[in-house]
């Protein structure tokens, strides 16, 4: 996996995070949506990021990611 894929799937988790903090906020919910898994949802997606973020430093030996 790229690091570009890696870097979108953060920044998905960051929009469903903020999604939810707002329907938090507004105490709004969708069907079965509420702000609560919403926010689960972008937590574990960014948790999901990093772990494959942190592998691929470690099994490159970060040299193509942090000499560029």
């Amino acid at each position: 996996m790229k690091y570009k894929y890696i870097i979108i799937l953060f920044v998905i988790g960051v929009i469903i995070t903020i999604f939810g903090a707002l329907l938090k906020i507004i105490h709004f919910e969708i069907g079965p949506l509420t702000g609560n898994l919403i926010l689960t949802i972008g937590m574990f997606t960014k948790i999901i990021a990093g772990i494959i973020f942190i592998v691929k430093l470690l099994s490159n030996n970060g040299n193509d990611f942090l000499n560029k």
